[in-house]
């Protein structure tokens, strides 16, 4: 039933904008849209070729800063640490066999 509830909320959305979009649109002559759908194209052109052309120049950059691994390092327990109650020492067995 949400879904119902988002998809009616998202149409309700998408028919506002369309909406707004068309009026706008409407006010403006033919050429001014002309020349503020081209002015768009290429500003978001060049935003794509310049996210390209900046992704494929570092590519290889960061080769030479690999992650450092280190191993796990083994925790000192001490012997009121132990989750074997049988080892406790209040049990009877010494900690130190």
């Amino acid at each position: 039933m949400e879904t119902r509830k988002k998809k009616g909320c998202i149409e309700k959305v998408q028919d506002w904008a369309d909406d707004r979009l068309r009026r706008m649109c409407g006010r403006i002559t033919p050429g001014k849209r002309l020349v503020v759908i081209l002015v768009m194209f290429f500003f978001f052109g060049g935003l794509s070729i310049y996210i390209t052309v900046s992704s494929i120049y570092n590519i290889g950059k960061r080769d030479g800063r690999r992650l450092q691994i280190e191993h796990i390092r083994q925790y000192p327990l001490h012997g009121s640490d132990s989750i074997n109650p049988l080892n406790r020492p209040e049990h009877g067995r010494s900690t130190e066999e």
